[in-house]
């Protein structure tokens, strides 16, 4: 370890014509920098730490060379990019006929905080010596990583120029680069077999300020890539911290040896280029996903909150809350094989010539001393991103027991338009509905200014949503076992399609929607027809091993209680449910005991749950009696739920919600354990939960925001 100072090359020969309009292009060129007041050339010093700053930097450093009368040239290399394990990339920096000037070991091996930290320490210590020997006009750092850190604070505790790139000079090698042979560099990476389009490319590194989260979606990240089933390149992270504990996960999945994977430390830029430019898709959490793989068009699925802020193209999906495989393996499938236009947000080819003109403008006579500069703000143009996306909108579909109804749903949670129908009784007819009702309401959304992003269903029954599949329905709904319902309609409207338990869908609703927007663990119980629920813990939808977790209306909580349609006793639904008030209801209408005065039926009018809630207001005893023997059952339920989940909060929803909310409240005071009776119990507030959550499954994977 330490310093090494490497002697410079000698220039080769020159002939005498080449030599003569040399000088002749020196002459005028002296002349140009006397008038902007400079005497000499610009002694400029490039430090590079990494592959990823040195594809920024190569291209200045190019320009820089090929004009020896303005520049002089000196390479300092640091970082990552003297260490084996990360590729020894400062290879590529010799093979690009660059004289190293000084390298410098400044990465202490960890991999952790203290261990960036003692880095970021260690250059400090070695930087002094370097920079009085070389004693640059100006010194040029890329980017916001720690190496970058010690560079600028010993430029500028030591009162040298420093030049910060954070654009894309190496866009001005992409634009110029898809058209050049890419096949030999795709065989040589990933196999003679593969095809362009064919492939994935996956580059994600550890994220500083939450290593834990990062380190478990990268675990995820390779869970879906395996299940996707493409061949892969996967890229090793840089030496943030975290970053041993990721290479840990891929070798404990066995992607070195995996027959999809190829697992490999460094790709020379050149190559890299090649790969992405011609992949299916890019996954990670790589700033080069976001910006210059945007120059060909490639979809990007973007993970988690590194690239938080920066401005993205068309080509990029971000799935910012990447904690769950069936997320990451649903934006696969949306983006994989797609072709975006391509996009210039970061360069358009002419960044390295701009950046010369620059250093030749400075004046070296000008005092170092730091000014305050406020410089006026321009009107923005550009129309607002939020106004954009409020057109983004979904197709929600709730399958009820009675009703079939669809909406087209806003990102911020407006039915634009609902259309309700008869729930149709056989399969092939209920399938038909369902095609119609949605085909017309796509039609519909192109008047309404609304773009379909996708279909989301919610139904009751159980359901695989991984494969769009309703395992078993309920008894309310006839013909709808072993249904997939993801392919004819996805086929037939050309639209990624989502499908899950109505119960489910209503935890989803509150979570993106309502009361349990930011809330780490909730749980919504439906109060209707039946009683259903969807629990949320660490913010993530519980389905459980066979898909059938949060089936709430079947905790027993009687043995010798009421039968339950599924076939077992004193379960929650049997005492609460809108069905089970209803047989109560008629039981007490065929003893005479259900009317009240205040209260009148027609003969053909069928009774319902919702007369005994009416004869219970007017004072019914019975009635109410029933009622409060149903809260109680609910009650004890929740009670149940608090001492297995211990959720913060618990949203009751449905139509039977604000009749039951005090009973549950008062069984909770006095049944449960102390350390839950502080839970927050509170009705929902939205209108619609089945159909928002039905949409929420389509805006949580496909919309380009934070969710």
């Amino acid at each position: 370890m330490g310093t090494n100072v490497l002697p410079r090359r000698e220039p080769p020969a020159q002939g005498p014509h080449e030599l003569y309009f040399k000088n002749l292009s020196r002459q005028k060129q002296k002349e140009d920098m006397e008038k902007n007041g400079n005497n000499r050339k610009l002694r400029v010093c490039v430090a590079t730490c990494n592959r990823a700053d040195y594809s920024k930097l190569a291209p200045i450093m190019f320009g820089i060379k090929a004009e020896p009368q303005f520049f002089e040239l000196d390479v300092v290399v640091l970082g990552s990019h003297l260490i084996d394990d990360y590729g020894n990339t400062y290879r590529m920096i010799e093979q690009d006929d660059f004289d190293i000037h000084t390298r410098l070991h400044t990465i202490v091996r960890g991999e952790d905080e203290a261990a960036m930290v003692e880095s970021v320490g260690l250059a400090l210590v070695k930087l002094p010596d370097v920079l009085n020997r070389l004693k640059p006009d100006i010194m040029i750092v890329h980017g916001d990583r720690f190496d970058a850190l010690a560079l600028a604070t010993s430029a500028a505790l030591m009162n040298i120029r420093i030049l910060h790139i954070e654009g894309c000079p190496s866009y001005d090698k992409l634009l110029s680069a898809k058209n050049k042979d890419y096949m030999s560099v795709i065989r040589m990476w990933l196999g003679e077999d593969v095809k362009p389009r064919d492939y994935i490319v996956a580059l994600q590194h550890p994220v500083t300020t939450d290593i834990k989260h990062s380190i478990k979606m990268f675990e995820l990240t390779l869970d879906a890539l395996i299940s996707f089933n493409k061949r892969t390149l996967v890229l090793f992270p840089n030496v943030d911290a975290g970053s041993k504990e990721m290479v840990r996960v891929m070798r404990k999945k066995g992607i070195e040896h995996h027959p999809n994977f190829r697992a490999v430390k460094h790709v020379p830029f050149d190559q890299f280029i090649q790969l992405v430019a011609h992949a299916g898709c890019m996954i990670g959490n790589s700033s080069c996903g976001v910006r210059e793989v945007g120059a060909f068009g490639t979809p990007v699925i973007n993970l988690g909150t590194r690239q938080t802020g920066r401005e993205t193209g068309e080509n990029v999906l971000h799935v910012r809350d990447a904690d769950t495989q069936d997320k990451i393996l649903h934006a696969l499938q949306l983006q994989f094989g797609k072709q975006y236009p391509c996009s210039k947000i970061y360069g358009d080819g002419n960044a390295v010539p701009r950046i010369l003109k620059f250093l030749k403008s400075i004046d070296l006579k000008e005092p170092l001393q730091k000014k305050f500069c406020f410089p006026p703000v321009k009107d923005n143009i550009s129309q607002d991103i939020d106004h954009i996306l409020e057109t983004q909108s979904a197709l929600a579909v709730d399958l009820g027991g009675t009703n079939l109804r669809v909406a087209i749903v806003s990102m911020k949670g407006e039915i634009v338009k609902k259309y309700t129908q008869l729930n149709p009784k056989t399969y092939e007819d209920r399938l038909s509905l369902i095609l119609r009702m949605c085909v017309e309401a796509a039609s519909e959304a192109v008047n309404l200014n609304c773009r379909i992003l996708g279909v989301g269903i919610s139904t009751g029954g159980r359901v695989n949503p991984r494969e769009g599949i309703v395992l078993h329905s309920t008894k309310l709904i006839q013909e709808w076992s072993s249904v997939d319902l993801r392919t004819p309609i996805s086929d037939a409207l050309h639209l990624p399609v989502w499908v899950d338990n109505d119960g489910n869908c209503a935890a989803l609703a509150e979570r993106k929607f309502g009361h349990g927007k930011g809330i780490e663990n909730f749980v919504t119980l439906i109060t209707g027809t039946g009683i259903g629920g969807g629990i949320i813990h660490q913010h993530e939808l519980i389905h459980g091993s066979s898909f059938c977790a949060a089936e709430l209306g079947h905790i027993v909580v009687s043995l010798d209680g009421p039968e339950c349609l599924c076939g077992s006793q004193g379960c929650i639904e049997a005492y609460a449910s809108g069905i089970a008030l209803q047989r109560e209801a008629k039981k007490l209408h065929d003893e005479d005991l259900l009317l009240v005065e205040g209260m009148s039926m027609k003969i053909e009018e069928v009774v319902s749950a919702a007369h005994l809630i009416q004869a219970a207001k007017l004072g019914n005893t019975k009635a109410e009696g029933i009622l409060r023997t149903a809260g109680t059952a609910l009650g004890l339920g929740v009670v149940n739920i608090l001492h297995t989940m211990n959720p913060s909060l618990v949203i009751l929803s449905g139509v039977l919600a604000s009749h039951y909310i005090n009973a549950v409240k008062d069984v909770i005071h006095r049944q449960a354990l102390s350390s839950v009776k502080t839970v927050d119990v509170v009705v929902s507030n939205l209108a619609d939960p089945a159909l928002l959550g039905a949409a929420s499954l389509v805006l949580d994977y496909t919309t380009r925001r934070i969710y």
